[in-house]
């Protein structure tokens, strides 16, 4: 049974996040209480995408505003559906990163066609922003969408795109005007925009589904003369650094939460088995080793907790939060992956056999360290915000 996590109490929260935690717990300890990965992980994916839908969760992941967003309330439902089921926690957040550029940015028209099937479940979405030689640098993107009468028309690469294959539509991003050299060489950010994408319009192909150690639907993207029409781009043409930060804004502290819904997913597994097992006469948890593990365990969770709901509480507030949403997502993940860890030290060899639910969470943590922004990029966003504060005289 998941146990709501003490740190509901804490000030960061408000009635109406506590009573969304009340119902998600039960619905999932029913519904997605499954950390086994499945055969077909793509109509796993489809089939909760519409689990989701139905029981109004995925509505969360859906704004006309930034303001819209409540990012405290995204975080908790990742930390629960996290602690449940990776793959669960995967489609929550793929709906809402593959629709937020058409949330805070879409026509009325684009998000008719669009939001209520996401929000519902009838549609899945994708983001299309990494290429092969653009991942942590977005600017150095080379797909290009040149005007082509009444629209565009679209080449390049886009890969490592989660949902790749089966999303209804993507949220593609490309220059629609030669990069910019910036002083020391570097290309600018500058001539890129975004535009929503069909699946199975012309031009457009899923050249290779990537298998990786947590598996989830991911996929290399390739144009070819792919025709978009005029009224499919998203917001201004050349916003689409800035489309594109935007919506990694809402979405970047709950890649923590997710993090912190997997290591005390460990701390729960390990407190039952160190309980259990017994050896030399006596459990494992009467061991002075063992309580200390635990004692670091906790305390990792907690203060990553404390970093996450801070950064999710300021968000919400309207305060700036790239640093806070930084340091909240290198420590949750570096440390869900130390409390995952020592979780499969207590297991023995238990804990790397296949299957066994603290190796499926080794595995499922190991990709948080990386997506959105790895652990190395966002100490340089922490460390690039601390000089401009500094310069500025900012304690």
């Amino acid at each position: 049974m998941m146990r709501t996590p003490s740190y509901l109490d804490w000030p960061f929260f408000e009635d109406s996040h506590r009573a969304l935690v009340g119902r998600l717990s039960p619905w999932a300890e029913q519904h997605v209480s499954n950390l086994d990965h499945a055969e077909d992980v793509d109509a796993e994916c489809r089939r909760l995408v519409g689990l989701l839908g139905r029981a109004g969760w995925l509505k969360h992941c859906i704004g006309e505003t930034a303001k819209d967003f409540d990012a405290r309330a995204i975080c908790l439902l990742r930390e629960g559906l996290a602690f449940h089921n990776g793959l669960a926690d995967f489609v929550l957040a793929m709906q809402g990163l593959g629709s937020g550029a058409l949330s805070l940015f879409g026509t009325p028209e684009q998000r008719e066609r669009y939001l209520p099937g996401v929000a519902n479940g009838d549609l899945i979405a994708a983001l299309a922003l990494s290429e092969p030689e653009a991942g942590s640098d977005v600017a150095a993107m080379t797909c290009t969408a040149e005007r082509d009468g009444e629209g565009y028309r679209l080449n390049g690469v886009k890969t490592w795109i989660s949902n790749g294959g089966i999303a209804d539509f993507y949220c593609v991003f490309a220059r629609t005007a030669p990069a910019e050299l910036r002083p020391n060489g570097a290309a600018s950010a500058r001539g890129i925009s975004a535009f929503v994408v069909e699946n199975g319009v012309p031009g457009f192909e899923v050249t290779e589904r990537m298998q990786v150690i947590a598996p989830h639907p991911l996929a290399r993207l390739e144009f070819n003369e792919c025709h978009i029409p005029a009224g499919h781009r998203i917001g201004e043409e050349g916003a689409g650094f800035h489309i594109a930060m935007q919506t990694l804004d809402v979405f970047r502290t709950s890649v923590a939460a997710a993090a912190l819904g997997f290591a005390r997913r460990a701390l729960h597994e390990a407190l039952a088995h160190c309980q259990a097992r017994r050896l030399f006469g006596q459990t494992l948890a009467d061991f002075q080793l063992t309580q200390a593990a635990l004692a670091d365990m906790t305390t990792a969770i907690d203060s990553a907790a404390l970093l996450t709901y801070r950064a999710a509480w300021q968000r919400d507030q309207g305060y700036p939060v790239t640093k806070e949403a930084a340091m909240a997502k290198m420590s949750a993940t570096e440390s869900a992956q130390q409390v995952i860890d020592r979780a499969v030290q207590m297991f023995g060899g238990r804990g790397v056999v296949q299957g066994e639910i603290v190796e499926q969470l080794y595995r499922e943590i190991r990709a948080l360290r990386i997506y959105e922004g790895a652990t190395e990029i966002q100490k340089l966003i922490i460390s690039r915000e601390l000089l401009k504060a500094s310069a500025k005289g900012i304690p």
